[in-house]
């Protein structure tokens, strides 16, 4: 018999934070260039300009660097949150979700702190910048943080059904 389980705490959270990453990313990315709550449905490039509005309101990168984020960051969330939910190369994917969220919370933490009244913009909607936001954005990017220290641990171990058996 095996010494140790396929499932275990680490291997839980990994996927609980895949599955809640990526669908966050996901939903993110699409409501970003669709934007679902406005009716009748702007063009996609409409759509794009009223997300670099809300990119510029945080006052943190030139016009072209808002351009820059406002029409990539809608596609990337999109192939992350793929990437991520597929599981392939997991420990870059991971990485690279880390560092986004990290990216995310810094700015709205500084945004909250200079008492910016700005729309937060990651969905698309009009929601304000306010300390349930900033502690939504820490929760997540502790989560996508966890998730990948996990994903390195666990990559380092060889996998429990492919293991020897110890007789």
């Amino acid at each position: 018999m095996m010494q140790s389980s396929p499932f275990n705490l680490r291997r839980a959270i990994i996927w609980i934070g895949r599955l809640v990453l990526a669908g966050i990313f996901i939903y993110a990315g699409y409501s970003k260039i669709f934007l679902p709550i406005v009716h009748p449905r702007p063009s996609i490039g409409a759509a794009l300009m009223f997300f670099a509005l809300q990119v510029d309101s945080y006052q943190l990168l030139p016009p072209w660097g808002v351009n820059f984020v406002a029409h990539t960051l809608p596609f990337a969330e999109i192939a992350l949150g793929f990437l991520l939910l597929i599981g392939w190369r997991l420990r870059i994917w991971a990485t690279i979700v880390t560092l986004i969220m990290l990216g995310f919370f810094a700015a709205v933490v500084r945004s909250y702190a200079l008492g910016l009244q700005i729309n937060c913009g990651c969905f698309a909607t009009p929601e304000p910048l306010t300390i349930k936001t900033v502690f939504r954005d820490a929760g997540l990017a502790a989560l996508a943080l966890l998730m990948t220290v996990f994903a390195f641990i666990e990559a380092r171990k060889p996998h429990p059904w492919s293991a020897p058996e110890k007789v």
